[in-house]
């Protein structure tokens, strides 16, 4: 079977995102629906066991899954501390308030190469594990051959 696993599940997240985003943009006031679509597509998520890219989870609220949209539903301010900056994005319907740090360096782990399982290599024990059952199915077809080798003789 090649091809996505879940591959609709995630055709319908996408949709209820797109939608929610259309909603407030078409008219900001109607932000009940737009969470609607965002509580469903987090529901989804949730039960299927489905990982949703970082991008996506940072544009929703977590205390009341609405859409957070700068100048619409949050507010998004810069805050600096200690020589390290950090965007503060208030949601306005909860006020929960998340950070997210400004490090032009700063690297998500899904973007860099370790996190593609194609790019990881193999560890010492799954190596041994597979030298193993090698080595015991040689042993298996030494021991089940008969011995020509007579030690008291």
């Amino acid at each position: 079977m090649a091809g996505i696993k879940d591959k609709e599940a995630f055709q319908r997240l996408n949709f209820l995102y797109q939608a929610a985003h259309c909603v407030l943009a078409q008219n900001p006031e109607n932000i009940e629906l737009a969470r609607f679509y965002c509580f469903t597509q987090k529901t989804i998520a949730r039960r299927l066991v489905l990982r949703q890219d970082p991008s996506v989870k940072r544009t929703l609220c977590k205390r009341c899954c609405s859409l957070l949209i700068p100048g619409v539903t949050s507010t998004a301010r810069q805050r600096s501390r200690r020589r390290q900056c950090v965007t503060v994005i208030r949601c306005l319907s909860c006020g929960l308030s998340r950070k997210f740090p400004n490090n032009p360096k700063h690297q998500l782990w899904v973007d860099q190469p370790e996190a593609q399982l194609e790019n990881q290599p193999q560890t010492e024990t799954q190596n041994q594990s597979s030298k193993t059952a090698v080595q015991g199915d040689t042993s298996k077809s030494s021991s089940a051959a008969p011995s020509t080798h007579n030690p008291s003789s």
